[in-house]
């Protein structure tokens, strides 16, 4: 069986990463795909730039729509998507040119497959992802032992399209791939892990990483808090009371993550996370928030 693949790429303000983006795309050694550049209302030439594409490459389809955000981009690109699967390159990044040739193969026995991404590409900060190759059957195991919470991103990974049936990217949220990928695993039966590929993940000042707020990660929050009910042990719960922290502190609100008794023993976590569960199952989770707000981010508290 042979698989086509959809490539949805949204555009917005990118004039001086563009190119590189989709000639990136462009070059993939598997040739099966179609390429659709969502420009998301654009106000510079970016608009220009992707119908000069779509006469260059006969792969390349454009979708104009008044600006809506990267959710609303990402959806009107599966609305028009024809391929058995999916992809999802941002504008300001860029993909090794293997690496779908990779993953396709891959596709034809899972539903999902999950590739290398390098973080802050092309800076001394860049930091790949590591991942072990590896079949995943159970979606529970996948979240929590294959620690997926920590790279939700929608960008290094290839989904059948039916997957998005009935699911979209929520429009007006922010860390929107944090809100997705548990709804997608909710339909996934085998998801693949493969160590070959490498998505170039750039560093983007005034990305919504960059730049989150109190209000920005308290989307964050309140997507993990969608799932703790349904997957949860010591290292997850912990990784979300970090965020939790990070909104109280810059928001000065309340804390509305329950508290969990963690032991300070549990397998995998730091040395900074034994002690700071063991001020938890003292002190409680609003303590904790107070005694967050009155220190340095830096501090052990906050780590």
């Amino acid at each position: 069986m042979h698989m086509k693949l959809s490539v949805i790429i949204p555009v917005y303000r990118v004039e001086s990463t563009l190119d590189r983006c989709v000639q990136s795309v462009v070059d993939q050694t598997f040739a099966d795909l179609d390429i659709i550049l969502v420009d998301d209302g654009s106000p510079d030439r970016c608009p220009q730039l992707c119908d000069a594409w779509a006469q260059r490459d006969g792969r390349i389809s454009v979708v104009h729509k008044p600006n809506g955000g990267l959710s609303d981009a990402r959806n009107a690109g599966l609305l028009v998507a024809k391929g058995d699967c999916v992809a999802f390159v941002d504008s300001d990044d860029h993909i090794a040119p293997d690496t779908y040739e990779h993953q396709m193969p891959l596709m034809e026995h899972a539903d999902m497959v999950e590739f290398p991404l390098m973080r802050h590409s092309g800076t001394p900060r860049q930091q790949p992802i590591a991942l072990e190759a590896q079949a995943y059957t159970d979606m529970s195991d996948y979240w929590l032992h294959g620690h997926a919470y920590e790279h939700t991103y929608a960008c290094n990974k290839v989904f059948r399209r039916q997957l998005f049936t009935d699911v979209q990217f929520p429009k007006g949220k922010v860390f929107e791939d944090a809100w997705t990928l548990p709804l997608l695993l909710r339909k996934t039966k085998r998801i693949v892990v493969n160590h070959m590929g490498m998505y170039h993940y750039c560093s983007n000042a005034h990305g919504i990483t960059a730049t989150a707020d109190g209000t920005a990660l308290a989307m964050l929050l309140e997507a993990h808090m969608q799932v703790l009910p349904h997957w949860c042990d010591d290292r997850y719960y912990m990784h979300v009371l970090n965020i939790q922290l990070d909104v109280a502190r810059l928001s000065g609100t309340r804390a509305t993550l329950s508290t969990r008794h963690v032991n300070p023993l549990s397998h995998g976590l730091t040395a900074k996370q034994r002690a700071k569960a063991v001020l938890l199952n003292l002190l409680g989770i609003e303590t904790l928030c107070n005694i967050n707000r009155r220190t340095t981010p830096t501090s052990a508290i906050r780590s």
